[in-house]
């Protein structure tokens, strides 16, 4: 049980520091006519975690985040989110990522 209560505390911490949860400020989105004076980096495709109408808007907003890291990680400063269906289910999304 004492293990069990020192492990929670630990796993919030860990997850406090994931860029999944807390965003990646370093690095912005944008429209397509926004980048035209950009270097293109990469293309970068995220399945959400989770799906459906209690955790799908999570699952959504831990993969964009997920791809701002990616992008940061390969020397991007600006993605660009290919639309999704408003109201629809998110299965993968899709992104371009640029040097600005």
């Amino acid at each position: 049980m004492r293990l069990i209560a020192a492990l929670v505390p630990l796993s919030l911490l860990a997850s406090c520091s994931d860029p999944g949860f807390r965003g990646v400020p370093s690095v912005r989105t944008a429209e397509a006519s926004e980048v035209g004076a950009c270097r293109f980096v990469t293309n970068i495709n995220m399945k959400p975690g989770v799906y459906g109408p209690v955790l799908g808007d999570q699952g959504v907003k831990y993969a964009r985040n997920k791809v701002l890291e990616s992008a940061r990680d390969d020397g991007a400063n600006t993605v660009v989110f290919a639309p999704v269906e408003p109201g629809g289910d998110v299965y993968v999304l899709k992104a371009q990522a640029y040097a600005c």
